[in-house]
């Protein structure tokens, strides 16, 4: 009878890290939050057209504390328009840097010189820091 055959498992080797792609990591971001925002659109209309401004914060209104708007995904930035598909809904969405830990609601508010900014009020905070809203 042989002796049954015993396999050690194999030697697991740490991961490399490339230094020029640590140190091209910023460290300020590392420990910071991001606030994302699915703005959904109802479009009722025929050749409707959308855009976002950088103008566009998160407030929180027991602070005053504002998150600027980080980046932008299926919206073009002002002054460029996006033509939303007639007569369809529409989303896009917008993320923030972080919110302050005490914060409990915020606004979401487009503040520009012309009118038609985007405005939801009261947005009651989440553990995720992952929202959807409907725009009006």
């Amino acid at each position: 009878m042989s002796s049954p055959i015993i396999k050690e498992p194999p030697v697991k080797a740490k991961p490399f890290v490339d230094m020029d792609v640590l140190a091209s990591i910023h460290p300020e971001l590392m420990d910071d939050s991001f606030v994302y925002v699915h703005c959904h659109f109802d479009n009722k209309w025929q050749d409707m057209l959308i855009r976002i401004w950088k103008t566009t914060f998160l407030i929180d209104p027991a602070s005053s504390a504002h998150s600027s708007l980080i980046h932008a995904e299926n919206i073009s930035y002002a002054p460029q328009w996006t033509l939303i598909p007639d007569r369809q809904p529409f989303s896009f969405l917008l993320i923030f840097s972080g919110l302050p830990k005490s914060c409990e609601r915020f606004d979401l508010v487009e503040t520009i010189s012309e009118p038609g900014g985007f405005f939801v009020k009261d947005i009651r905070r989440n553990d995720r820091d992952v929202y959807h809203v409907q725009l009006e």
